[in-house]
């Protein structure tokens, strides 16, 4: 008891006892922790702070600001339409039909690798390839034809390309997105309808591209009427120098 009391009467000390200087007193903020004496029965409570106005270690905040690296264009909401034609002249081993289903009907998994030639919407030029690969999703017996995923590019030579995905059916008007490009057309997005006149040797296609400054007047001729008789000119067929944009893809 004797003990007991000289602690208490210690700590009630300490308790009423205001030091000339603290810098407990000048703490912004503090954080209260429990403190236990060697007596089990008595408890304090020691201020811990979290910064002092008089440290001598400080911490600056500034503010950042985060920035896309791929600035978007001023013509980002811009919509301009790009018409070419696909025509397969059967001259370069396209479409190959991979049944990799092993069946005898077009199934689920056979894949179609495929490369065709690309002319402007009016005929009068080639501009270049097609290159991409089909999956196919679903034979439709009823309407004739097929459902693929469709992953191709449409290259324009020098002026870079454009690469779409998205559903192709065989036997109707579809929309693929748009998924990118280089060139002239890096940071492209938008979508394409794509036109089957004679599956699979003429398909008509209806760019709808944002994000990209103007497109070259070139590129931008008025397009021909979509229909099983269309063909390109005989010079654009030749490859004639006129007939051709800057470094046609062949």
């Amino acid at each position: 008891m004797a003990s007991s009391t000289s602690a208490l009467g210690t700590m009630s000390s300490m308790k009423h006892a205001t030091p000339r200087s603290s810098s407990l007193n000048t703490l912004s903020t503090t954080t209260l922790l429990p403190f236990t004496s060697s007596n089990q029965s008595h408890s304090k409570t020691l201020k811990l702070s979290n910064c002092s106005p008089h440290s001598h270690l400080s911490v600056s905040l500034k503010s950042f600001t985060c920035r896309s690296q791929a600035e978007p264009s001023s013509d980002s909401s811009k919509v301009q339409e790009l018409s070419v034609y696909e025509i397969n002249e059967r001259d370069r081993g396209s479409p190959a039909y991979l049944r990799l289903s092993q069946k005898t009907v077009n199934s689920l998994g056979d894949l179609v690798p495929f490369s065709n030639k690309l002319y402007s919407g009016c005929l009068q030029k080639r501009v270049g390839i097609t290159a991409g690969i089909c999956v196919l999703i679903q034979n439709k017996a009823e309407k004739k034809g097929d459902r693929y995923e469709a992953i191709y590019s449409f290259y324009f030579g020098d002026y870079g390309h454009i690469s779409v995905q998205g559903s192709y059916l065989t036997y109707e008007d579809t929309y693929l997105a748009v998924t990118g490009g280089s060139g002239i057309f890096e940071g492209v997005y938008g979508q394409v309808k794509l036109h089957q006149i004679v599956f699979p040797f003429k398909l008509f296609y209806t760019f709808y591209l944002k994000g990209i400054k103007d497109l070259p007047q070139e590129l931008l001729s008025k397009p021909v009427e979509p229909s099983p008789a269309v063909e390109p000119s005989p010079a654009a067929k030749a490859c004639e120098p006129h007939a051709v944009i800057s470094g046609f893809t062949d």
